[in-house]
């Protein structure tokens, strides 16, 4: 396959960006968008030129490092990441657009890699629980309802890569921070903090500059892990709730 990719070039942070247009051939269907990039990258390289910076560590999957807007969707045109998208989703003699994550509280640190450190203080504002685990507990030591413990899984799923937010008009992190509270909130082991986890979350997302959630639904859509939308109703009757549990 041989295909024409516009990438987006930006030095760092300060610098303006702007698209760069490149032309990539022998790309194998089977490869890995990133294995793409590779290609690319080594081609820049031979030829004296900067290679393409982007973000990507396990490419199986799992670690949501690989963040790439790719001809306008998070992800690209396949419900996974971008290290799992192959190139058999696209055509030979295809134009690609690759941008990066474009959300005011992800600013872009250099290309297509931004800084998603605002996730990791809102899992810092409560994304833990106060009770002494110690070692491993027997599995019936607690017990816990199938539907709460399908709950939990299905929100624990969530990899935090951040297309939730590229994916939002709005640029919410609503779906991501709903995630990590549902997760905790519905566990016997995150009860002592459940009002203050969802109050102290909650605040530390809109301290960070992340959007007003309206319900779009592109959020849930772009989620490569399938975190329903849902999942922010029940945060949103959390908050509620632990608000007027507060004000008593």
């Amino acid at each position: 396959m041989k295909l024409t990719l516009r990438v987006w070039r930006q030095k760092n942070a300060d610098a303006p960006g702007a698209m760069k247009t490149y032309e990539v051939d022998g790309v194998s269907p089977d490869m890995s968008f990133l294995e793409m990039l590779d290609t690319l990258n080594e081609d820049l390289i031979l030829r004296g030129d900067e290679p393409v910076a982007f973000d990507h560590d396990c490419r199986e999957g799992i670690c949501g490092a690989c963040s790439l807007v790719i001809n306008g969707d998070a992800h690209g045109p396949e419900r996974t990441t971008s290290c799992q998208l192959h190139m058999r989703s696209f055509r030979d003699g295809d134009t690609i657009d690759v941008e990066p994550w474009r959300a005011a509280a992800f600013p872009v640190v250099r290309d297509l890699v931004v800084d998603r450190s605002a996730f990791d203080r809102i899992i810092q504002a409560g994304g833990f629980v106060t009770a002494p685990t110690g070692s491993a507990p027997e599995a019936h030591a607690t017990p816990v309802p199938k539907a709460d413990a399908d709950h939990a899984f299905e929100h624990a799923e969530c990899i935090g890569c951040g297309a939730c937010v590229a994916a939002c008009p709005n640029g919410s992190a609503s779906l991501f921070t709903s995630a990590k509270v549902n997760h905790l909130n519905v566990l016997p082991q995150g009860a002592p903090e459940r009002e203050t986890r969802v109050l102290d979350m909650v605040a530390q997302m809109d301290a960070e500059g992340f959007g007003g959630c309206t319900l779009t639904g592109e959020c849930a859509t772009a989620c490569p892990k399938g975190i329903p939308l849902p999942s922010i109703t029940a945060m949103n009757k959390e908050w509620l709730r632990a608000t007027r549990k507060v004000k008593r």
